[in-house]
C-alpha cells in the first residue's frame, strides 16, 4: 500500500495513511518536515487565497503560500466565502429495488416495534432529578439484582434526567423543544412503561405537557410530583411502587421476526479525524444504503457539522420544499452563532484537529458521508417525530448527546455512531453502536468499539464490505444482542435536550 491516500484527482491534498517523515516520498514529492497520520499533504503548489480541495470540494483556502510536500492544516489553511450550487434536486435518482430483511423485534400494541425493553423515569424539571435516580437505582441490577430477577424480560429501568424544565419562557422556543422531547421519549417503542416525576411549581407544568403531547395517563404513562407526594422520601416509594406494577405487563413481551422496515437510525459522529470521511463515514453511508433498500430510516443531523456540505443535501431532496427547509434551518444557525458571539468554524473540536481536521468545511464533507446516497425525503426540526421513510435529515446541534437525544425523541431505535479519536457513549432507550475510524483506536479502545472500520484504510476491507458488516450488526443489535456501550452501562447520563434561549 502506498503511505498515502488520495480521494479525488483533482484534490490538492492526499491523506497520509501513517506517520510521513520528512524526505518520505508522496507521489514523487518529498515530504517537508513530520506529517501525523491522517493529516494532509499538498501535492502542488497553493497560493495564497487558492481554494485547497479534497473530495473534489473546496475545505478553505490557502493563508500563506504552500509548496508541494507541505503539512497543510490550521498554521496555513483559513475559512472563506464561496458559493455553493445547491442544483435542488439534481442528484434524485429513482428509489432502489425493495428488499427483505428481518430483525427479531418487539411489536407494541400501537404497531410501533421496539429494539429494546426499558422502563423510563423521567423528570419535568431538573429539580426533580435526585429522586428520579433514585427511583431508578432501586432497580439497578449492579446494585440490588433481586429487583428485577423475575423479570428477564424487561432490559432495565432507566432515569432519564435533565438540567432545565424552569428559568425559561413557558411559551418560547426552549420549553417547546423540551416538551416535544419529553413526549418523543414519553411515547418511544422501546419504553415499556414511564414515569415522569415533578416537583411541582416549575414552569414546565406536567398537566401542560400532557395537553401538548396529546397524552393520556394509563397504565404505560403515571405522572406526580414531590410536592404532593410529601417530599422526597416518599415520592422515590410512590415511583417504586408504581414501577413495581408495571414491571409484569413490561415482562410480558416476546420477541418475533419483524421487517428490518421498522429500524430506524440515528447517525452520528464525534471525536471524529481526518480518517472519519474515508473509512467509517463512508461505510456507514453504505450500510445506511442498504437499509433504505429494506424500507428503513436513517436520520442524519448535527447541523453545524454538515455547514458548507449541505450543497450535497440539497442535490437529493426529493421537493424543492424539502431544499429549502434545509438552507432555511443553515441560516437559522448562522445567525444563532452570530448573535451569540461566535462562527460556524467554532466547530472542529480541537482534538478534531488534532486528528487531521482543519476546517468545519472539511469536517462536515466527511460527516455527509453517513447519509449515503439515496434520495433526502423530508427535513425536520429538532424531536419532531420522523414519519417519512427513507434517508430524512434532522436538525440538531453537533454536540453528540444533544443531537442523539433529538433523534431518539424522534423515533430512532438504534443509533450508529463513528469516531476516529475515540468515544465512550450510550443512549438509553436505544442501544449505541461505534465505529472506529481507525485500527490504532481500535486497538487502543476495543473494549468501547463495536467494529473497526480502519480495515478499510488498512487495505484489508472496503467500503462495500465494511457497509454489509454494519447492517449485519444492526440487525443483531436490533434483535437484542448488546451494544459495547450498554455493556458498560452507558445510557442514562447521555440524555441532554437542546437548551435554546435565556436562563431567566
Amino acid at each position: 500500500m502506498t503511505p498515502f491516500i488520495r480521494l479525488h484527482a483533482q484534490d490538492d491534498v492526499v491523506i497520509a495513511r501513517q506517520q510521513l517523515l520528512g524526505g518520505a516520498q508522496v507521489e514523487g514529492i518529498p515530504v517537508r518536515g513530520l506529517i501525523p497520520p491522517g493529516h494532509k499533504v499538498a501535492i502542488r503548489a497553493l497560493a495564497q487565497g487558492q481554494p485547497v480541495r479534497r473530495y473534489n470540494q473546496i475545505i478553505g483556502f490557502a493563508s500563506q503560500p504552500i509548496g508541494p510536500g507541505e503539512h497543510v492544516h490550521t498554521h496555513n489553511l483559513v475559512m472563506g466565502e464561496f458559493a455553493r450550487d445547491y442544483a435542488y434536486g439534481a442528484d434524485v435518482k429513482p428509489a432502489p429495488a425493495l428488499r427483505e430483511a428481518s430483525f427479531m423485534g418487539i411489536v407494541r400494541a400501537d404497531g410501533w416495534v421496539a429494539t429494546r425493553n426499558y422502563i423510563g423515569v423521567l423528570t419535568s424539571v431538573n429539580c426533580s432529578a435526585t429522586a428520579a435516580r433514585a427511583i431508578a437505582d432501586h432497580f439497578s441490577r449492579r446494585t440490588n439484582p433481586k429487583a428485577l430477577a423475575d423479570f428477564p424480560n424487561v432490559d432495565g429501568v432507566v432515569a432519564l434526567t435533565h438540567g432545565t424544565g424552569c428559568g425559561m419562557d413557558t411559551q418560547g422556543t426552549g420549553m417547546q423543544i423540551l416538551a416535544r422531547t419529553l413526549t418523543g421519549y414519553a411515547t418511544h417503542a422501546n419504553f415499556a412503561g414511564v414515569l415522569v416525576v415533578g416537583l411541582g411549581c416549575e414552569a414546565n407544568q406536567i398537566n401542560a405537557w400532557l395537553a401538548t403531547g396529546n397524552l393520556t395517563e394509563g397504565d404505560t404513562l403515571r405522572t406526580f410530583n414531590i410536592q404532593d407526594s410529601g417530599g422526597t422520601r416518599r415520592t422515590v416509594e410512590k415511583g417504586v411502587a408504581l414501577i413495581n406494577e408495571m414491571l409484569p405487563r413490561a415482562n410480558a413481551v416476546r420477541r418475533e421476526p419483524c421487517s428490518a422496515a421498522h429500524i430506524t437510525i440515528g447517525l452520528q459522529c464525534g471525536g471524529s479525524d481526518g480518517y472519519s470521511g474515508i473509512s467509517a463515514n463512508p461505510a456507514l453511508g453504505a450500510a445506511v444504503d442498504l437499509l433504505v433498500a429494506h424500507g428503513g430510516t436513517a436520520i442524519l443531523s448535527e447541523t453545524p457539522e454538515i455547514y458548507g456540505a449541505e450543497h450535497l443535501l440539497t442535490r437529493r431532496a426529493v421537493k424543492t420544499e424539502v431544499a429549502d427547509k434545509l438552507i432555511e434551518r443553515i441560516k437559522w444557525w448562522e445567525h444563532y452563532t452570530e448573535i451569540n458571539q461566535g462562527e460556524m468554524n467554532n466547530n472542529p473540536s480541537p482534538g478534531n484537529k488534532a486528528g487531521g481536521l482543519t476546517t468545519i468545511l472539511e469536517k462536515s464533507l466527511g460527516a455527509v458521508a453517513k447519509g449515503g446516497t439515496t434520495n433526502l425525503q423530508a427535513v425536520y426540526e429538532y424531536a419532531q417525530p420522523v414519519t417519512e421513510r427513507g434517508f430524512v435529515y434532522m436538525d440538531t446541534p453537533g454536540y453528540d448527546p444533544v443531537s442523539a437525544t433529538g433523534q431518539v425523541a424522534g423515533g430512532a431505535n438504534l443509533i450508529c455512531f463513528t469516531t476516529g479519536r475515540g468515544s465512550a457513549y450510550g443512549c438509553a432507550p436505544s442501544p449505541s453502536l461505534k465505529l472506529a475510524t481507525n485500527t490504532a483506536l481500535w486497538q487502543r479502545q476495543e473494549e468501547d468499539m463495536d467494529i473497526n472500520c480502519g480495515e478499510i484504510i488498512d487495505g484489508s476491507s472496503t467500503i462495500e464490505q465494511m457497509g454489509q458488516r454494519i447492517f449485519d450488526l444492526v440487525l443483531a443489535t436490533a434483535s437484542g444482542a448488546p451494544s459495547k456501550s450498554e455493556q458498560h452501562g452507558y445510557g442514562q447520563s447521555e440524555f441532554v435536550p437542546w437548551q435554546v434561549g435565556a436562563v431567566m
